[in-house]
C-alpha cells in the first residue's frame, strides 16, 4: 500500500552553465536517432542524512556544481530540432536543463522497501515536461526528506544518452559537488563513429526490427493505457537456485541474466495466449562500448546499446522446458559482435529508423551494475539508485539490483501488463521457478516487492 504524503514543489527553473559555451548544431548517431530512442527514462537515487554534512543543503550544493558541469556537457542544455527527413540534430542554445527544488513530508525509514522500482511516488519526485522538440533534455529535482535524506531524480532525454552515457555525467556533477574543478572523465561527442558505413552493408539478420501484423494474441484489445499495472518480482539466491535445479546440466552454467529473462519471456507469452504460430522475440540490450564492439574513446557519452534478438514460435516457447528458452536469451546476447553492431548501424540508417517497441518483442536490460549506486555527492552512497520504473513499454523489463531492509541483496525485475493478465502471468512466473522439472506438487509463492 503506497504512502500519503505531502511534497511541495517550488517554481521550477532553468539551469544553464556556469561559462559562456559554443553555440553550434550538433549531428547525432544513427543509434541515437532510432525511433525507440525518442522517449525519456528516469533514473532515482536515495540519500540518507549523514551528520558530517550538517549546514548544507542538498539542493544548493547540486545546483551549483550543475552549472559548472554543464560547461562541460553543454549540448545538454541545447535543444532537439528535427530536419526535414524527420533526422534529429542538437541546437546547443545554452538554454538549460530544469531544474526543481522539492520538500516531502516523510522519511526514508517510512517509504521502506517501495523505493526500489516501479517506484510508486514518481508523480511526486519527478515533475516537468516529457516533450522531445524545443523542450530541456534533461529535468533535475532534489527533493529533501524530513529525516534530513534527499531524493535526487533525473529524468534523461534518450536521444542523448544511454544508462552508462548518463552515470558518466552524473558522476561529473557528484565529483564537482565535492570540489573538483573539472571531471575526472571528460566528455566526448563524436557522434560520427556510429553512423552508418558508406556504402551502408547490412550483413547480419535483425529480427528485433522486423514487424510482423499478424498476431491474433490477446494484446491488440487489451493494452492501454488505463489497464495496466506495473509489479515488480524479486530473484534472490533462493529463486535462482530453485530455477537451476530444473535445468538440465547443459543449460545449468548460464548467467544469471539469461535465467531470469528465460522465465519472464516464456511466463509472459503464455500468460498474454499468443497464437501458437506467432513469432516471439526476446531482445537482449548489450552494451556495445569496449574493444570487443565499436571500441568507443574513454569519454564517450552517446547511445552505444545494441539490441540482438531470438526468434521462436509461441506453441514451441510456451511448450518447451525452460532451458529452450534459456538457450536462446544466451545466443541473443552472444551474437553482438563487432560486425553485428556496424550492421545494425547501417540496417537503422536504411530502414527509415525502425521500432522495437511491437507486442511479440520482449524487451530485456540488465541496469543491476550501471552504477547509479555509487554516486556520492558527500553524503554517501544512494541506498538506492538506478532506474524508478523499470518499464517504459508494456513490453519492456529493466533489471535492478536492491538490497532491502532486512539486507537481502535481490534482482528486481519490474513487469508491466494488463491488469486481467497479471494473475495469470504471476502463476506462469511461479510455476517456472518452484515447479520441479518431474513433478508439478511442490507450491512455493515467489516473493512481491512491490504492486501498482
Amino acid at each position: 500500500m503506497a504512502l500519503s504524503f505531502q511534497v511541495i514543489h517550488k517554481k521550477p527553473e532553468l539551469v544553464s552553465p556556469a561559462k559562456p559555451t559554443t553555440h553550434e548544431i550538433k549531428a547525432i548517431s544513427d543509434i541515437d536517432d532510432q525511433e525507440s530512442l525518442r522517449s525519456h527514462y528516469p533514473m532515482i537515487m536515495f540519500y540518507k542524512n549523514n551528520p558530517s554534512m550538517k549546514g548544507k543543503d542538498p539542493v544548493n550544493v547540486i545546483r551549483e556544481a550543475l552549472a559548472k558541469a554543464l560547461v562541460y556537457y553543454y549540448p545538454y542544455t541545447g535543444r532537439l530540432v528535427e530536419e526535414p527527413d524527420k533526422k534529429l540534430k542538437v541546437d546547443c542554445t545554452a538554454k538549460g536543463v530544469g531544474f526543481l527544488e522539492a520538500d516531502a513530508q516523510v522519511t526514508l525509514e517510512q517509504l521502506g522497501d517501495t523505493i526500489q522500482p516501479p517506484c510508486p511516488y514518481s508523480e511526486f519526485l519527478l515533475a516537468g515536461d516529457e516533450g522531445m522538440l524545443d523542450c530541456p533534455l534533461m529535468f533535475i529535482q532534489v527533493t529533501r526528506l524530513m529525516c534530513g535524506g534527499f531524493v535526487l531524480a533525473i529524468r534523461f532525454n534518450h536521444v542523448m544518452s544511454d544508462a552508462l552515457g548518463s552515470l558518466q555525467f552524473v558522476t561529473a556533477l557528484s565529483e564537482i559537488a565535492k570540489g573538483a574543478s573539472t571531471p575526472s572523465i571528460l566528455p566526448v561527442w563524436q557522434r560520427d563513429l556510429l553512423t552508418a558505413r558508406d556504402p551502408p552493408r547490412v550483413t547480419q539478420a535483425h529480427p528485433e526490427y522486423e514487424i510482423y501484423r499478424d498476431h491474433k494474441s490477446i494484446i491488440p484489445s487489451t493494452i492501454d493505457n488505463k489497464n495496466l499495472v506495473r509489479r515488480s518480482f524479486s530473484f534472490g539466491p533462493e529463486e535462482i537456485k530453485a530455477i537451476r535445479k530444473n535445468l538440465s546440466p547443459e543449460t545449468r552454467s548460464c548467467s544469471n541474466f539469461d535465467l531470469i529473462s528465460a522465465c519472464l519471456w516464456r511466463s509472459r507469452t503464455r500468460a498474454l495466449q499468443f497464437n501458437p504460430d506467432d513469432d516471439m522475440r526476446i531482445t537482449c540490450v548489450v552494451n556495445g562500448r569496449g574493444k570487443n564492439f565499436l571500441d568507443l574513446p574513454v569519454g564517450y557519452y552517446g547511445n552505444a546499446i545494441l539490441c540482438p534478438a531470438k526468434v521462436s514460435k509461441a506453441k514451441i516457447l510456451c511448450e518447451s522446458p525452460l532451458g529452450y528458452a534459456v538457450k536462446l536469451v544466451k545466443e541473443a546476447r552472444t551474437q553482438a559482435t563487432e560486425e553485428y553492431a556496424r550492421s545494425t548501424i547501417d540496417f537503422i540508417a536504411t530502414k527509415g529508423r525502425p521500432e522495437i517497441t511491437h507486442p511479440g518483442n520482449l524487451i530485456v536490460s540488465d541496469a543491476s551494475k550501471v552504477g547509479f549506486d555509487n554516486v556520492d555527492f558527500g553524503w554517501g552512497k544512494p541506498i538506492y539508485g538506478g532506474t524508478m520504473y523499470g518499464v517504459t513499454y508494456h513490453n519492456s523489463s529493466v533489471y535492478a539490483r536492491y538490497r532491502n531492509l532486512k539486507g537481502q541483496s535481490v534482482m528486481v525485475v519490474p513487469v508491466c501488463l494488463p491488469a486481467e493478465v497479471m494473475e495469470k502471468f504471476e502463476s506462469e512466473l511461479r510455476r517456472s521457478i518452484w515447479e520441479p522439472v518431474e513433478s508439478s506438487n511442490t507450491s512455493h509463492p515467489i516473493m512481491f516487492l512491490s504492486k501498482l
